[in-house]
């Protein structure tokens, strides 16, 4: 067949599956959407209370168990050596029940940082960051930022 790489639905001449297919996928990506917006405002006021509320018990972060405890205890030390961090979303996409973003960060180290010490310096760096979602919480997280970027401003101050 012509079309054996389209899927049945996308040949329906009739609309009815296309339409329903629309009413739906918005709708989920909206509630996904605010989940995540949710999510950068705890985030960004550094609410760790709160933060647990959109992760499950257990989760996977880069491929490694991770207790919703010890990853709010991992953002809890970003934090505590950047205090003025700030996660700034740019791009986001969603595809089912997956949401990854692409954000710019920002914010000076005051103790030592993901191997480097402060030196004063505002840091700026990319960050991509892939979550998996069930029941409206976060069962998955995989994450990459450019540590060598961070480790280059800090070093260029010095």
């Amino acid at each position: 067949m012509l079309f054996d790489h389209v899927s049945p639905a996308a040949l329906d001449v009739t609309g009815t599956h296309e339409l329903t297919n629309r009413e739906e996928k918005p709708m989920k990506e909206v509630v996904l959407r605010d989940l995540f917006e949710r999510y950068i405002a705890a985030l960004n006021s550094h609410d760790f209370e709160h933060l647990s509320e959109f992760m499950h018990d257990d989760m996977i972060v880069n491929g490694q168990p991770m207790t919703r405890e010890q990853m709010v205890t991992v953002l809890e030390g970003h934090v505590e050596a950047v205090p003025d961090l700030i996660w700034r979303p740019q791009d986001l996409a969603i595809d089912g029940d997956r949401v990854a973003a692409r954000f710019f960060n920002k914010g000076t180290p005051v103790k030592e940082w993901l191997g480097s010490p402060p030196s004063g310096a505002t840091v700026e760096y990319v960050e991509h960051v892939f979550h998996k979602i069930r029941d409206g919480r976060f069962i998955e997280q995989n994450f990459l930022l450019d540590a060598l970027a961070i480790q280059q401003q800090l070093n260029a101050c010095r």
